[in-house]
Order: C-alpha cells, then structure tokens, then sequence
C-alpha cells in the first residue's frame, strides 16, 4: 500500500539542503478546502497523512480530517507526535511501567531489550524540589539537599533508565520547568529528522503541555499511560474535535499584566464551555502579544478546560526563537515550511471556526482568581467584599472590616519570625498562642521571641512567585522585581506571618534579574530562590513556620496563599491554607506586603513607610515603559545559550548518583519507593472477555468538579493515613515520608492514597477525607480499607460522582489507583478528556448518566447493589447500558451511555487497558 495515497509529497528547497515533506498546498490544488481549515486541524492532517499505513491510520482517517467541519462529530482521529515530555511525577511512573513491560517479556523468554522509546523522550526532573527553607540566602542549597535526600532512590532509576532505554534524556534536578524548559529549548517549531520535515508535534505527561501551542507547536498534556502507548509507536485516538476560535483585537492597557489577561480568558471560555475543544487564537491582537505573553495563555488550556489553545506560526515566533538563541539556520527552516505548507498565519478571514469568542484586550483589568477555581475571576477592585462574602457563604464566619476590629497590630518595619527548623512539629515552646473569636471572627494573637502580631480569617500565609505559566514571561517577572525594588525604596518589608519564595521556570530567569540588579531587591523583602522547580503551584509549599502552623491548626483559621501559578484547588497549595487565590507575580509581591486579602488595593494603604507614611499600591507599581526599558537592557541570547548549554549536566551530587545496571531493572522488594508495577505480571497471551459488572456496591458518592486532586492527591500525608501506615510497618519514619508525588513508583503507597485527599466529600461518610462506609456492615473506615474487605468478599466496585469528575492535571495514578481498589466503572454527570481516556486505558469502564439525569434526581442514595448488564453482549462506541439497581425495598432500572468513544478504545477496554494491549501485541510477535 502506497504511503502517499494523494502524492502529495514534495521537495523543500532551503539554505541548508533539500528536504521532503506532504504538502498541504498540493491537497488544496487538488481540491481540499485546506485553507478554511484552522491551523491546528492542518497540523493534525499534515500528521496523519505522513504516518498513514492503512492499518493505525486509515484511508477514513484521512478523510475524516480533510472533511473537519465546524460541527461536532462523533468519529475518531489518529495522532503520532515526533517526542513526548515527561516530568518526574508522572514520569517516574511511566518508566517503573516500561521496566515492568521488559521484565514480564524477559519471564516470558523475549528480548526485552527490544521495548524501547520509539520517539524521542525528555522527562525534566522538576516537580520533587520543596520549600523546606525559604527567606535566606541558604535557602536554594538546603532545598536542592533535601530533595536528593528524599528522592535519590528515584533519581537512581531515572539515571538507569537513560543508561538503558534508547531516545530518552533526563534533565536533572534544579534546571528548570519542564513546560519552560519546552519553550525555551526543547520546542523546534519544525522537525527534520531522516530528511524529512514536519512540523513539531507532541504529548506531555501534564496537563499544562500545551504551553508550547504558545510558539506554534500541536501539543497537550495526556496521562501517562497514553504517553507510554505513544512512546512504544502506538496512535493516541480522540474524537475529532471542534475548534472554538479565541478573536483578540486591542491591546493591554497600562498597568495591566499578561497573568490578568490569561485569568480574564480563563473566565470567558470556561463560561463558553470549550471542554474536549480546541481553541485557536486570531485576530489583530496577536500583534501586541509576544511568545511570552502567548505561552501564558497557552500554558492555562486545561484550566479553560480545552487541549490546546493554539496560535499559528507568524514572525513574533521567529522573533522569540531568535531572542532564546535558536539558531539562525533552524529559523529560516521554520519559515521555509511554514509559508510553504499553508502553516504560517495569513488569510485567517478564511477559515471557519465551530464558534468565536472575542475579547477586546483593552477591556482588561487587574484580576485574581480563587479561592478554589482558576476561573473564579475576581476584579482586584473587587476583591475585598468579595472576601467577606465567601467567608461567610462557605465558612460561616462574619466579616468584619479590619478597621472595626479590636487590639489590632499595626505593622511598621517588622522583621520576619521565621525558624531555622522547618519541621511540622509544635510550636517553639516561647511561643504564646491566644485567640479570640468576635461574631465568629477568628483572631489569634502570635507571639514569638520578640516578635508580636495578630492573625486574622484571610491572612496571607503564603506568597510565592512560582510556576511556569508565570515565570516564563520576563515582564511580570521583572516587574516583580521592580515592585520589590520601589517598596525597598519606601522602607518596606512583607509581613512576617507570610512564607514567601521565588522559584523560577529556569536559570535564565535568575541571570536576567541579576543583571537588573533585581534579584537583591526581590531578596530584600525575602523572595530568596527556592529552587527551579514547581513548587508551590503543585502543592510543594513546604511546612509553615512552626508557629504559624501551630495558631492555624489549634484556631481552624481561614488562611490565604497568593500565588502566581494556575491551579488553587481545594488542598492543593497547603493542607492548612483554604483559600487560594491566582495573580501575577507583581501582585504577589504587593499582598506579601500586605499580609492579607482583605484590602483594598486602590483605596487603601497596603502599609506604612518608617515615616508612619501610608504606602499605595500606586506607590511601587512599575509603569509599563519602566518595564520594557529594562527588559531591552537585561534580556539576550546569551543567557539561553549558557543555561541550555548546560542543560543535561546537573550538580555534583547528580553526577556522583550510581544507579542499577543490565537491560532489566533489578526490582528491590524492600523498597518503598520503586516497585514493579502489578498490571502486567503474569499477562495472559489472549484477551480475556468482557463481562457484565453485577452486585457492584458504591465506594465513593461524590458531587461536581472532583479534581484529580482529590482523586490522587501529589502532595504530604498524614501517619494515621492509610498511606503513613504502610510506610510505618515498613521502618519509614514521618520526616521520611516525602509526598504521595513522590511516591508514585510504588503502587502499595499509591493505592492507599488514591480518594484520600483531606478536603474530598464522599458523600457516603460523615468525615471529609478519605472515607466511606462499608455498607455490608454500615462501619466507617478508609477508603483503602473498604475496599479491601470488598475485595476479600469478590464484589465489585464503582463510583457515583457530578460534573467534570476528573478534571484538572492528568495524573494517570488518579486511573490507576482506581483500578488497584476493585473499582470496574465510573458513573458521572460528565468527565475531563483526560481523566475519561486514563480510566480506559486502565480498564476501568467511564458511564455517564443520560442529558438531565443525575444520582440526585434519579434518586440514588450510594447504598444499593449495581449490575451494569449488556457488556457481554458486544460493546460498540458509545452505546447505552441498562444498570440495574436493588436496594432493600426496591429495583429500578437506569440507563447510561458508556464512554467508550471509539473501536480502539473498546479494544483497549477488553484488554484491561492499553499498556496490556501493547504487550500482548509484542508477546505475539
């Protein structure tokens, strides 16, 4: 069979050589309404078309992207990208995965060596580095020795792992973001590889993959075990999406930041509903957006909810690629493909998008988000009453003006109480603790050595400048800088109840604000660098001071984080601060200062100079030519060019790691970090048949918006956890413990932690956390723990839950822990794409209640018996099943749709999830 059944495949001409590649503009000469087909939807076109075999992509295929309409269809399309990303969280993971592929072949008499990466891999180690220390100069060294005492088990295998495996590269801790990293180094914009030219594609193994879509690149994040398909040479399926288009005109206006645009879009598309779409961004003001400022709207897609938010190629990427020291040569090879094959951004009058939604850039205004959702957009202006009215309507709690409070310290000059000892013990013992509570407002008096003050229901006890969505954009970043400097110059300091920490996207950042002379002021008020990694964005904050903690816990205060990353779900920031509000790192910057949420910042002073002059905002915001001036001064090739130069080095201590030898990795049972994973062992030859789920019992009831958070929390756990008692009986003290992240190579750990987020609301147990009850015997017990007494009788196990279940990062454990506890579906109001496709590709079986019902309104209280019947029958795409349901005085019967969307995802289903289906093929060969 032909490999270019239109030939279409054509010769690019260019300064360095001549290459091959399939042309788009020839498709349109033949008759294909190329031109009115977005961006995106050519990338994905170009893509199938030269991976076409007629076998994983078929003739059908082909014509089913050349035939994309803006309405919605229900058929699937093939995706082959050139590399995937991978960070150390999820990456882990995935590799313990790809070993345990081998060893199961190995005990099967294969040559294991032969299951290698078929594209290349970058796996960036940048989600384990903590903020154990912050607020010193000492700071960035004792994280960096803490997160090699925590992980070098899991470095070890990492450095095993590209010893071992063919097109994988690590880069090692403390160099950087891996969505940055991508940016700024890894992403071509146009691959040649074998003389052959195509544009760069790829998946991430996290949601915020799609970053790179900010400098013209098709990529999003997918769980892990899609990831791992794609890397063994396996298509990734979806349904052909709509593509919304995201019309820009205007510009930013002064004092407004790229961060409150993104929050503002957030908002917008959220209200659209573009979850499962593409979104491609056009219109006249792309013009006045850089990369930067692009990237930044880019890296929130899964935040809008859609996989990409895509902006075509046009002469601001050749600008950034040029700024970030790609070479001369790779640039002109953009150009070249771009204009040759319809991928370079003109005639976008001509394409026809499923919707539009337009957003004049100057109707935008300084903005937070929080407490819990990114698209909770809050207008800075608004910000104070708004307070006031979540605490009362989430937490029962009155408000009352800080001006109307007694015995309230005034702040002048005060110094920071931090501790060297950032264990989570109890306080020092010269700590006074007293509280008081006024019409449920709480207020607790600190005290510590010489150091006096009150917290209050929306003290900020966190302010970190963090995640890439930020950290990537040299104008927030310096503009932080410059807020910090002028506060400086005004004598003040941030408040010392708030744990502060700058952990930069990569080490450019921090030359260019040395060069400004930035980082001084920046330190000055003690945003010291913590590491280069995600930190508190992920849920890496560290432990408060010990003080601090101690007057939270005791008192149940509302207490705030600010932070310049892109998810504040419930818990996800710190187990102890409920509210969490998104900004920009200037504003960040600003409430440290202040200390607490509840201000005005237009109209009242966020302090008082040593003068016992009151402070504005308006006094330290930077304008926007002070900005760019010193963004002209500092920024050069030639800082990219010496941090990327290093990029694979690492420190000494990376160096001086020894990790395992030999083609198949030597599995320690002792370990509690490592493990062979247990979904592959003793794999039968054939494929076992469906069955129907009968006498199925509820593990977990659950409500809307259950993130993958709550369903596979990253960040500490508690000793009383199910997961802190198995590392107990195994010798592993609590200092030891590290995160749940972190632990994501051992499924006994994972298992245990899976539903057993702090802030979760199972519906079937009066605790929130991680319980349920055992309905046999109505007794409340762990999630883990029902499950096993489940498991000993053989019964089934599913969960009800609302809308969006799984949304947020795509965290395969979140899939897998699922199926490690005996659940066999999934019945929700609607799914995330990624969380939906991860629970298939676990073999776990995704139902959604029909348009209108719910478990509410059908009347489901979570303690009945569940048979999902019609399984055995034959399973076709999106097919609807009866569920028999029996409690003790009655039996109805419901249907469902099933979510098995395509035939690749039934196949995959039948398997017991994709990375089976894999084996089974290569144990067949």
């Amino acid at each position: 069979m032909s490999q270019d059944p239109y030939h279409i495949k054509s010769t690019l001409k260019t300064a360095t050589g001549e290459y091959s590649y399939w042309s788009l503009e020839k498709l349109q000469a033949n008759g294909q309404s190329i031109s009115q087909l977005p961006f995106s939807i050519r990338v994905l076109l170009e893509n199938a078309l030269r991976n076409f075999d007629d076998f994983a992509i078929t003739k059908e295929h082909l014509e089913t992207l050349m035939a994309w309409s803006p309405e919605a269809s229900d058929k699937d399309i093939p995706f082959k990208p050139a590399r995937v990303l991978m960070q150390d969280f999820t990456g882990v993971p995935a590799v313990v995965d790809i070993a345990s592929l081998r060893s199961e072949a190995n005990r099967k008499g294969k040559d294991a060596s032969k299951i290698n990466p078929l594209i290349p891999v970058d796996l960036v180690i940048d989600h384990s580095v903590q903020v154990d220390y912050f607020g010193t100069n000492y700071s960035y060294q004792k994280n960096v020795e803490k997160e090699y005492e925590r992980n070098s088990e899991r470095y070890k295998f990492l450095k095993w792992a590209q010893k071992t495996f063919n097109n994988f590269s690590v880069v090692p801790p403390g160099m950087g973001i891996c969505h940055q990293v991508n940016l700024e180094y890894l992403a071509q914009g146009v691959i040649e590889r074998d003389g052959l030219v195509f544009p760069d594609t790829l998946v991430g193994t996290d949601s915020h993959t799609p970053m790179v879509n900010g400098i013209g690149v098709v990529g999003w994040g997918v769980g892990g075990i899609e990831a791992e398909a794609a890397i063994l040479g396996q298509p990734i399926y979806f349904i052909m999406p709509e593509v919304v288009g995201l019309k820009l005109t205007g510009k930013l206006p002064a004092g407004t930041t790229a961060t409150d645009m993104v929050l503002t879009i957030t908002e917008l598309l959220r209200k659209h509903g573009v979850v499962g779409k593409f979104v491609e961004v056009f219109g006249p003001g792309l013009d006045n957006l850089s990369v930067p400022d692009r990237a930044t709207i880019s890296n929130m897609s899964p935040e809008f909810g859609c996989t990409v938010t895509y902006f075509p190629i046009d002469d601001r990427t050749l600008d950034y690629m040029g700024k970030t020291n790609r070479s001369a040569d790779q640039i002109k090879l953009v150009e070249d493909y771009c204009k040759a094959n319809m991928l370079w951004r003109n005639d976008e009058d001509k394409i026809k998008y499923s919707s539009v939604v337009e957003l004049d850039l100057g109707t935008v205004e300084s903005t937070v988000s929080g407490p819990k959702r990114p698209q909770d957009k809050i207008l800075v202006k608004d910000f104070k009453p708004k307070f006031g009215e979540l605490l009362e309507s989430v937490h029962g709690r009155h408000y009352i003006p800080i001006d109307k409070r007694e015995e309230v310290a005034r702040f002048v000059e005060e110094g920071g109480g931090q501790t060297d000892d950032q264990s989570d013990a109890k306080a020092p013992a010269e700590t006074e603790i007293k509280t008081r509570i006024k019409n449920g407002l709480k207020s607790v008096s600190v005290k510590l050595h010489n150091d006096k003050f009150e917290l209050y229901d929306g003290s900020i006890v966190i302010a970190a400048i963090t995640s890439c969505t930020n950290t990537s954009n040299p104008s927030v970043m310096l503009g932080a800088g410059l807020v910090a400097r002028k506060a400086r110059e005004l004598g003040m300091d941030v408040k010392p109840w708030v744990k502060t920490s700058l952990a930069p996207g990569s080490k450019v950042v921090t030359d260019y604000l040395e060069k400004a002379e930035l980082l001084e002021d920046l330190e000055a008020l003690k945003f010291h660098t913590v590491g280069y990694g995600c930190t508190s964005c992920i849920g890496n904050s560290g432990p408060l001071p010990r003080h601090i903690a101690q007057a939270v816990e005791d008192n149940d205060l509302v207490v705030a984080s600010v932070l310049s990353g892109n998810r504040n779900f419930e818990a996800r920031v710190h187990p102890q601060v409920k509210m969490n509000y998104l900004m920009s790192p200037m504003l960040v910057v600003v409430y440290a200062i202040a200390g607490r949420v509840d201000v005005d910042l237009y109209n009242e002073p966020i302090g008082y100079d040593p003068n016992l002059e009151p402070v504005y905002m308006k006094d330290i915001w930077p304008t926007n030519e002070e900005i760019a001036e010193i963004s002209r001064k500092v920024l050069s090739p030639e800082d990219y060019q010496k941090s990327y130069g290093e990029i694979f080095e690492g420190n000494d201590i990376w160096k001086e790691l020894e990790s395992a030898k030999g083609e198949i990795y030597p599995w320690d049972d002792s370990s509690t970090y490592i493990k062979e994973a247990p979904f592959f062992k003793d794999i039968s030859i054939d494929v076992p048949s469906a069955k129907d789920i009968l006498n199925a019992r509820v593990l977990l009831k659950l409500g809307d918006s259950i993130t993958t958070d709550h369903i596979s929390p990253a960040g500490s756990f508690r000793p009383d956890s199910s997961a802190g008692k198995y590392l107990n009986g195994r010798g592993v003290e609590r200092p030891d413990f590290n995160s749940y992240g972190s632990r994501r190579g051992n499924d006994e750990v994972m298992v245990r932690g899976t539903f057993a987020n702090v802030r979760i609301k199972n519906q079937l147990s009066k605790q929130e956390g991680g319980f349920t009850t055992y309905i046999p015997s109505g007794e409340e017990m762990t999630v883990f723990e029902a499950s096993e007494k489940y498991r000993e009788a053989c019964v089934p196990l599913v969960v009800l839950a609302g809308k969006e279940y799984g949304s947020g990062s795509s965290r395969d454990w979140a899939a897998k822990g699922t199926t490690l506890l005996g659940i066999k579906a999934v019945i929700a109001e609607s799914y995330e794409r990624i969380h939906r496709s991860n629970l298939v590709g676990m073999g776990v079986l995704p139902l959604q209640f029909l348009p209108g019902d719910s478990a509410e309104s059908l009347g489901l209280t979570g303690k009945e018996e569940f048979s999902i019947v019609g399984i055995e029958s034959g399973l076709t795409p999106g097919q609807k099943f009866e569920v028999i349901v029996k409690s003790e005085s009655q039996e109805k019967k419901i249907e469902v749709l099933s979510r098995l969307d395509s035939e690749v995802e039934i196949a995959y289903y039948k398997h017991g999830g994709i990375l089976n289906y894999v084996l089974r093929d290569f144990l067949k060969e």
